[in-house]
């Protein structure tokens, strides 16, 4: 049996300084090693923000302890991640004393704590004071005692630590502006070819979701298609890349528009899908990629479809029933060695039905039988299969605990027929 674990007392007790900060970075709880080395009491510091409870030293010039805590806080927020700064100069206030600084040293540490919604709902500020050990060092090797090349060592010893760390912080700071300008530059790509078109015309109801894996560059190998066929048909598609970041965007890209034009030129799933299945063998990265087409035509109400290994869609009736989309299901892309007609299936639909397409991680979890994540999402399309497609979209999300993402990137297409 677990041990029930008071963490309020352990964040307490902890000999290491915290701060923990909200996303507006305004300081809600502090500790007593915290407190203890910085000389302040909590009413001091609750409820400030932390650059007013710790501004820049007026009297040095090249103080940049709130510009760099700043950049790591905002970091943190944007990406979601831990980041651990370069060794910095940071000189406090005296408290009592306005206006007198003194000089400290500290290895800090930024930890983000999501919230259900997956955003940022605080920070955890640690820092470790080595002040103590500049100051010792310092004691330890006066000048009076030291001549030549040990006097110019020992007294260089702490700025040319301190320099190499600001280079090592500038230089950290300069990659990460490189990484955030590949990512913006990537994602603005894969929104663009993830655009669905107006279908105000079709009167249909549909959203669409995409989410990257946690932890990944916000780009990522599963796609979705809505295409609009005049006059009277939609042809939906979702597939599955094998990987994850640029590599795998870029191989969903060419597969998402060979589908996508393969489908305006062929009537029939299945076509599109034997062609998309010969170009992936021209295409480094594309064997095993799992895709599925469905044709909606609106005015016979009839949906045809095929799979290449994709789980099936789901179609819900308004009173709770469902039909798996599982009646044309082959191996996935490349998978064979030689090239044979795909399967296709077809399915009456009713006006009010919803149909529900996504790749898999929206359902897979570790150590658990797909199945199991299956029906967990049948069983909510099934509970909520009368609201709109937006709710329910949002709905899947949140009740099978993805809304901020999951372990593996998601595509979501849910339509109201």
């Amino acid at each position: 049996m677990a041990a029930q674990v008071d963490h309020a007392a352990l964040f307490a007790a902890t000999p290491s300084p915290y701060l923990v900060l909200g996303p507006d970075l305004v300081i809600v709880d502090v500790n007593r090693a915290y407190l203890e080395a910085t000389g302040r009491t909590r009413d001091d510091l609750l409820g400030q923000y932390i650059f007013v409870a710790f501004p820049d030293n007026p009297d040095d010039p090249d103080a940049d302890g709130v510009r760099n805590l700043k950049a790591s806080l905002h970091r943190v927020l944007a990406m979601r991640r831990p980041d651990t700064m370069a060794l910095q100069k940071y000189d406090i206030p005296v408290r009592g004393r306005p206006g007198v600084f003194e000089e400290r040293w500290w290895s800090p540490v930024n930890t983000p704590v999501l919230g259900a919604d997956g955003r940022v709902a605080w920070i955890i500020h640690r820092v470790e004071d080595v002040t103590a050990f500049v100051r010792e060092h310092q004691a330890a090797h006066p000048a009076s005692v030291l001549v030549g090349e040990r006097l110019e060592a020992a007294q260089s010893l702490e700025a040319e630590l301190y320099a190499r760390a600001r280079e090592l912080q500038r230089l950290n700071e300069e990659l990460r502006q490189a990484h955030t300008r590949e990512r913006e530059v990537a994602v603005a790509l894969q929104e663009a070819m993830l655009h669905v078109p107006d279908l105000a015309h079709h009167l249909q109801d549909i959203a669409v979701r995409y989410l990257p894996a946690t932890g990944s560059l916000n780009v990522c190998g599963d796609w979705y298609d809505v295409v609009d066929i005049p006059p009277d048909r939609l042809a939906l598609a979702v597939g599955d890349v094998i990987g994850h970041g640029l590599e795998a965007a870029a191989v969903m890209g060419m597969l998402r528009s060979a589908l996508s034009a393969a489908i305006r030129a062929l009537e029939r799933p299945a076509q599109a899908l034997e062609v998309l299945g010969l170009y992936a063998r021209s295409i480094e990265g594309a064997l095993g990629t799992t895709a599925i087409k469905v044709i909606v035509d609106l005015r016979s109400h009839l949906i045809s479809y095929s799979s290449a290994g994709h789980p099936p869609p789901v179609l819900a009736h308004p009173d709770g029933t469902f039909e798996l989309l599982d009646q044309a299901t082959d191996p996935p892309l490349g998978a064979r060695p030689q090239h044979v007609l795909r399967p296709q299936a077809s399915v009456q639909y009713r006006p009010g039905d919803t149909l529900v397409m996504y790749t898999d991680g929206l359902i897979e979890r570790r150590d658990e039988d797909i199945d199991t994540g299956l029906n967990r999402l049948t069983s909510v399309i099934s509970r909520y299969s009368t609201i709109g497609a937006e709710q329910l979209a949002d709905t899947l999300l949140a009740h099978l605990g993805v809304t901020g993402g999951g372990r593996d990137d998601i595509a979501l297409i849910v339509v109201r027929l």
